[in-house]
């Protein structure tokens, strides 16, 4: 490599990392804005700051040189998010599907490394009985694509332990994210602001993923370290 060359190189990577802290701090600011406008109902704070997310997420996953599969999981995030937001059906759908590649990436990402059999036999116990005990409240053309995205979810989630501790808590908050979700859909009793526990559970989860995935094993890190 040229001494040219280097010294470009060396000015990318000194360009990147000086993003490192204004893109998390963005994320924070735009995560705070979206759960007071849902809590606040302030639809117009929502609509503005959820598109926001994943891709400030997914910025500062670059930043910090994170994996390309985490980044792509993540904007497969925000397709869902965007997707989410009409009050459609087939948006639904489509959303679903777009986490459902995220959640490909993320299992891709966690390798063939294997979780420890106890929590495999909890997810799977869990999977069963909230499919079984939810089946009959969804509505008939939603059992089967929610079914199957509900199995890829709960892989992915038992899978994330294989990253260490933050990934691990960060896939069972996506699983509660989604569960709540679907509870609303089935008509169940809801928490108070439902929409505000999914968001705020759902952003946690994904935070939790992309620190796991930058720190593989639960290391403790700095959040700016480049």
């Amino acid at each position: 490599m040229s001494a040219d060359a280097g010294r470009s190189a060396d000015s990318v990577t000194d360009r990147r990392e000086r993003l490192v802290r204004p893109l998390l701090i963005a994320f924070l600011v735009a995560s705070a804005i979206d759960l007071v406008g849902v809590l606040a109902d302030v639809p117009v704070a929502h609509l503005l700051a959820k598109p926001l997310l994943m891709p400030l997420l997914a910025g500062y996953a670059a930043a910090r040189r994170g994996p390309r599969l985490l980044i792509a999981a993540l904007l497969f995030g925000w397709g869902g998010d965007t997707l989410l937001l009409p009050d459609s059906d087939t948006a639904f759908l489509i959303g679903m599907g777009s986490f459902a590649a995220g959640h490909v990436c993320y299992l891709w990402l966690f390798g063939r490394a294997r979780g420890p059999l106890l929590a495999g036999i909890v997810y799977a116990a869990v999977l069963a009985t909230f499919v079984a005990l939810l089946w009959d409240s969804l509505p008939p053309d939603l059992r089967i694509p929610m079914t199957g995205y509900s199995l890829l979810l709960t892989t992915m989630a038992y899978r994330a332990g294989t990253l260490g501790r933050y990934a691990a808590v960060g896939g069972a908050l996506f699983l509660l994210s989604d569960a709540l979700i679907a509870t609303g859909i089935a008509d169940w009793p809801q928490l108070p602001a439902p929409d505000f526990w999914v968001m705020l559970t759902y952003i946690a989860a994904q935070f939790l993923l992309t620190v796991g995935a930058l720190a593989p094993g639960g290391r403790t890190k700095a959040l700016i370290e480049p």
